[in-house]
């Protein structure tokens, strides 16, 4: 064992910043976090799903793409940013210090999810090829005179890749929308575990954070719930949104009951936390930069049919405005969370 691992091992800090002070704050921040995370998460799934609030189409349109922006930044500022400052510590020494792993981690959550987004769609490729193979045998039989055309059709019938109609059967695109759906959600229920823990132990810039977080949680739900109010979900899995945003809604709160609990055992400065913590952000970061970058970005401006109109690019304009804004604000609450 290295003198400089033993070295890093020992200066690396075992104590927190809680300094015992607005207990109270602390304890509503689990209310207020769950409250406003729900708010921005679950507001687009209400608006959409209840004939009451019906608001009009604009205000999904500002919604959705200022919701991209924030989940943009996060990536960027939120995730990778938080995960070069744990990584690049001089405590940990070592090769921690002798290169950029915050980077090079982001740089294989991003080739990963390349690789995923592959596979997947050589499967639906596959699924959609065998589905109309089937559809093209089952239009031929019905043409021809035989004795055996009702048990093959039924045969047919019976296979899972045939539906009784094209409404049912996911296409390209909305199988792309439900995977995004459930990849941003993973990069973004991660990294919520540690902004909850960090705020529950914060020392004097507890306040600071507090209203910070409570920021950084109602944009980044609200961009999580538009694109999954924005997603058209099959109808057996129309629950799903609701499970998700549920989901991004308890996380943090509970991150931050949890750190409440272990106030004065949890060392966030301690080498184990430090990698840890820095490891999960930035594979995290590169999952939520990848997706920005291809399908927020470039799959929802450039191949989105929404801007082929004959005012499109007056649309696409506030769209990239909407986004720019979105990015800067919450690129703007980094500074404190």
């Amino acid at each position: 064992m290295s003198t400089s691992y033993l070295l890093a091992r020992d200066v690396c800090s075992s104590q927190n910043h809680f300094n015992g002070e607005n207990l109270g704050a602390r304890i509503s921040a689990v209310f207020v976090i769950l409250a406003v995370s729900a708010i921005g998460a679950f507001f687009p799934l209400v608006v959409q799903r209840c004939p009451y609030f019906k608001l009009p189409k604009w205000c999904f349109f500002i919604t959705r793409y200022f919701g991209s922006g924030v989940i943009v930044a996060t990536g960027f500022i939120h995730l990778l940013a938080e995960a070069d400052q744990a990584l690049s510590d001089e405590c940990l020494g070592g090769v921690f210090n002798e290169y950029p792993w915050a980077e090079g981690i982001a740089l294989m959550g991003v080739f990963v999810m390349f690789l995923l987004d592959i596979v997947a769609h050589k499967r639906l490729d596959d699924k959609l090829a065998k589905k109309d193979k089937l559809k093209a045998e089952k239009a031929a039989l019905e043409n021809e005179n035989s004795l055996e055309i009702q048990a093959i059709k039924e045969k047919v019938d019976d296979t899972e890749d045939v539906k009784s109609t094209d409404d049912d059967t996911p296409t390209e695109n909305v199988y792309q929308q439900i995977l995004n759906s459930f990849v941003l959600e993973f990069g973004i229920i991660f990294h919520s575990v540690f902004v909850g823990l960090s705020l529950a132990i914060a020392g004097n810039e507890f306040k600071a954070l507090y209203v910070a977080i409570a920021f950084h949680q109602m944009f980044e739900g609200l961009g999580l719930g538009t694109r999954f109010a924005m997603t058209p979900w099959p109808k057996d899995k129309q629950y799903i949104p609701w499970v998700l945003a549920l989901a991004y809604s308890l996380t943090t709160p509970i991150a931050i009951a949890i750190g409440l609990g272990v106030r004065n055992s949890y060392p966030p400065g301690s080498r184990v936390a430090l990698i840890t913590t820095g490891c999960f952000d930035a594979l995290c970061s590169g999952i939520l930069i990848y997706n920005s970058l291809v399908e927020l970005m470039a799959y929802d401006f450039i191949f989105s049919p929404e801007f082929k109109t004959d005012d499109g690019m007056k649309k696409m304009l506030w769209a990239y405005f909407c986004l720019a804004f979105g990015a800067a604000i919450m690129a703007l609450i980094g500074k404190w969370a």
